[in-house]
């Protein structure tokens, strides 16, 4: 089975967009920046198969996600198992959710297992709540924004053009270096893709916010939106000298540049036991559940 599996490039950002658009997503997967700039991490390529378009991580083991498009999902598949036979690999698929698990099973009854991973699964936020934070599960954090906007008097949220990305990426620069990112695999590869979201921040079409205090920058976020009523956070950091600078710009954020949306997807929590407190403590309305897909073994 012939597949020309390429990388992505920026010029691929209206083909790449216009299948994911096709069907609704709420993964923070599914959006052009997020498949352009982890792919020099993660090893991805992309190609059209029978109507859809197919990324696929080609590292020690070979996955696929689950085809974007409404082409022949059927064909796409099969000549996915095909060319995964080719290269002596067993077909899988990685980040299915429920729904697409479903279509799947419809068109291969019985053929195919799943296995969720809760260290993956999105949080999704109703963002009325997370802008005006009302109510008592709310209360600590309306706290928190108000103590900020005491403690600090001389602050201000700018959205995010072209011309403020330097100061943003000065800031990402003092992060890296106080949380040793040169010695974490993971964390370097994540601050190299805040970077980059930075350098190409008016090529991908995204959106972001600076949280300034004294005129200099405590924090800053960029989101993108992944359908029309979800925006996802990519990127949120902040000095934690500026007490509480993580929930205001959170707050902010959504303020100012979620208006049009009802849901926020602030990602997942790779299983570390802290962002999952903390991510629980904003009361997500549901997550987006992802798991790796496998074909059955022949009993």
């Amino acid at each position: 089975m012939t597949i020309e599996f390429r990388k992505p490039v920026m010029e691929d950002k209206a083909l790449v967009t216009g299948y994911i658009k096709q069907k609704k997503t709420r993964s923070c997967e599914d959006t052009f920046g997020n498949l352009l700039l982890w792919a020099r991490f993660y090893n991805i390529r992309i190609a059209e198969v029978e109507g859809m378009l197919v990324s696929a991580i080609m590292g020690e083991t070979l996955s696929f996600h689950y085809p974007y498009g409404v082409g022949d999902a059927k064909k796409c598949i099969e000549s996915l198992m095909e060319y995964s036979e080719e290269q002596g690999q067993e077909f899988r698929m990685h980040c299915v959710t429920p729904e697409e698990f479903e279509e799947l099973e419809s068109l291969f009854p019985g053929e195919f297992e799943i296995e969720y991973d809760r260290d993956i699964a999105d949080y999704v936020y109703e963002a009325e709540k997370l802008r005006n934070l009302s109510g008592k599960k709310y209360h600590g954090k309306k706290n928190h924004v108000n103590k900020f906007k005491k403690t600090y008097e001389n602050w201000e949220y700018i959205s995010m053009t072209g011309e403020h990305t330097e100061e943003a990426f000065q800031l990402l620069l003092k992060w890296k270096e106080l949380n040793a990112c040169m010695e974490n695999h993971e964390k370097n590869a994540e601050s190299c893709v805040a970077s980059n979201y930075l350098r190409l921040f008016d090529e991908l079409d995204v959106c972001g916010g600076i949280l300034r205090v004294n005129g200099q920058a405590a924090a800053f976020s960029i989101g993108e939106q992944v359908c029309d009523d979800t925006m996802v956070v990519h990127i949120e950091k902040a000095l934690t000298e500026y007490e509480g600078a993580y929930t205001m710009i959170n707050q902010q954020f959504v303020e100012h540049e979620c208006q049009h949306v009802t849901y926020v997807n602030r990602e997942e929590d790779t299983g570390d036991e802290g962002l999952r407190k903390a991510k629980l403590s904003y009361r997500p309305v549901f997550m987006v559940e992802k798991g790796t897909v496998k074909r059955k073994k022949k009993q």
